[in-house]
C-alpha cells in the first residue's frame, strides 16, 4: 500500500502526496459515523466541563434532579461510556489506511506530530480531558505495525485490548501500582498551586482569571497522565486503531452491500446487552465485584456496543443512501476537530467563572441536554460552514501544516498545481 519509489517520481504521485484527500475521494460513511461519534462524545464529555463529576456522591445526591440523574449516569455507562470513543478510534485507523494508500507513511508521521503539538496546546490551555495527545502517540506507534500479515495484526489489536485486564489483575491481587508516581506527581502539583480535595470541585466555578483556570490545568494535565496510565488507555486505543487498519486495508466501509450487516447485528447485540448492563451497574455500584471483573466486563461491552451502532448506522444508510439526513449528521464529521475543541471552548464558556460560570448549578440530565444541543448547533453551523468552505478551519490549518503550501479553503478556487 506505500507508495513506491517509482511512482514518487512521477508527476501524479507527486500531486497526490501534496494534496488532501479530494471530495470525490471522500466516503461519506465515514464522516457520518464520526459525526455520531462526536454526538456521543459531547455526552461523555460534557458532565466533566459542567464539574458534575467533581462531586462527591453525597454532593450529587443534594441536586434536584437526583433521582432522574441516577436514571441518567446508568444509561450514560450502559449506552455512552466507551462507545464512541471506541467508533473515533476505529475511524482513525481507517484514516490512517487511507492515508498510508494515497499518500504514504511519511506524511502520516508529519500529520501525526503536528496532533501532538495540537494535543499538548489543548491539553495545556483548554481542557484537561484532551484526547488528542494519546491519539497522536498512538497513530505514531499504528506506524509500526504497517508490513504485518491480517492474522498477526488482528492477535496483536485482541491482545493489545485485553492487556489491560491482565494489568488491573496484577493491580488488584500482586499490589503492583503503575500508575503511583503519576497520582504522586498530580498532587504534588495540585497542591503548589493550592488546589485540595475541599476546592477541588468549586475551583473552575470560582475562577475570575484565566490564570486560575491555567493553574487548575496545569495539575489537570498531570491528572491526564495519571488517568491515562490507571485506565491503561494507550494499549486499549492502539488495539482500536488495528482493527481499523484492517478494516480500512480491506476497505470494508466501500462494501457495504457485500457484507452480512444484519448477522452482525444480532451477534454484536447479544453480547453487548447483557455485558453492558452488568458492566453499567458495576459501574454504577463502585465496582462490587473487584477491578479486574470490571476491566473485563469493560473489554467485552464496549467494543460490541459500539459494533452495534456502528453496524445499525450502516444498515440505515444501505437502505437509504440518499437521504438528507446523512449530509446533516455527516457536516460535523468532516469538521471532526474544529468541532472537538469547539465543544472544549464552548465547555469552558458556559461552566467555567471565567465564562457564564454554570458549573455545578446544573444536575446530570441537563447537562446531557445542554451537551445535544451544542452539538446540533454545531451540526447547522458546520453544514453552513461547509457550503462555503472545503475544510473545517482546523483541519485546513493543520493540512496547511502538514502539506507544507498553500490550499485553496474556498469552494470553487483552483488547487495549487
Amino acid at each position: 500500500m506505500n507508495v513506491n519509489e517509482k511512482e514518487a517520481n512521477t508527476p501524479t504521485s507527486e500531486k497526490l502526496v501534496n494534496s488532501p484527500t479530494s471530495e470525490k475521494q471522500r466516503f461519506a460513511i465515514l464522516d457520518v459515523l464520526r459525526g455520531l461519534a462526536l454526538m456521543g462524545i459531547a455526552l461523555a464529555n460534557f458532565p466533566e466541563f459542567g464539574l458534575w463529576t467533581f462531586l462527591s456522591g453525597e454532593e450529587q445526591a443534594t441536586m434536584p434532579t437526583y433521582s432522574i440523574d441516577e436514571v441518567v449516569r446508568f444509561m450514560q455507562y450502559l449506552l455512552v461510556d466507551g462507545k464512541f470513543y471506541t467508533i473515533f478510534s476505529i475511524l482513525f485507523g481507517i484514516g490512517f489506511s487511507l492515508i498510508l494508500a494515497h499518500h504514504g507513511r511519511r506524511l502520516f508521521v508529519r500529520r501525526m506530530a503536528i496532533l501532538v503539538a495540537i494535543g499538548f496546546l489543548h491539553l495545556m490551555f483548554v481542557w484537561s480531558g484532551d484526547i488528542l495527545l494519546l491519539y497522536a502517540i498512538g497513530g505514531l506507534l499504528l506506524t509500526l505495525f504497517v508490513k504485518m500479515t491480517d492474522r498477526r495484526l488482528l492477535a496483536i489489536a485482541v491482545a493489545l485490548i485485553l492487556i489491560p485486564i491482565a494489568l488491573d489483575a496484577m493491580t488488584e491481587f500482586g499490589g503492583i501500582d503503575f500508575a503511583r508516581p503519576f497520582y504522586e506527581k498530580w498532587w504534588a502539583v495540585a497542591t503548589a498551586n493550592g488546589i485540595t480535595e475541599q476546592n477541588f470541585a468549586t475551583w473552575l466555578r470560582d475562577a475570575d482569571s484565566y490564570g486560575e483556570v491555567f493553574a487548575f490545568l496545569q495539575q489537570g494535565a498531570c491528572e491526564r497522565m495519571w488517568e491515562f496510565v490507571e485506565g491503561h488507555r494507550l494499549p486499549k486505543v492502539l488495539g482500536l486503531f488495528i482493527m481499523g487498519y484492517l478494516i480500512g486495508k480491506h476497505r470494508l466501509y466501500a462494501r457495504l452491500h457485500e457484507l452480512p450487516l444484519r448477522r452482525m447485528l444480532l451477534l454484536s447485540l447479544t453480547i453487548a446487552l447483557p455485558t453492558s448492563l452488568l458492566y453499567a451497574w458495576s459501574a454504577t455500584n463502585g465496582h462490587p465485584w473487584g477491578r479486574t471483573a470490571h476491566a473485563a466486563l469493560y473489554a467485552v461491552s464496549i467494543i460490541p456496543m459500539a459494533l452495534s451502532y456502528t453496524v445499525s448506522l450502516c444498515m440505515l444508510y444501505r437502505r437509504r443512501p440518499d437521504c438528507s439526513f446523512w449530509s446533516w449528521l455527516a457536516a460535523p464529521g468532516r469538521m471532526a476537530l474544529s468541532c472537538y475543541i469547539g465543544q472544549s471552548v464552548i465547555g469552558v464558556c458556559l461552566f467555567y467563572g471565567i465564562g457564564m460560570g454554570l458549573g455545578l448549578s446544573m444536575g446530570l440530565v441537563y447537562i446531557e441536554l445542554t451537551a445535544l444541543t451544542v452539538f446540533a448547533l454545531q451540526t447547522v453551523l458546520c453544514r453552513c460552514w461547509l457550503h462555503y468552505f472545503r475544510f473545517g478551519p482546523l483541519e485546513w490549518l493543520w493540512r496547511l501544516a502538514t502539506y507544507g503550501h498553500y490550499l485553496p479553503i474556498k469552494h470553487g478556487t483552483c488547487r495549487r498545481q
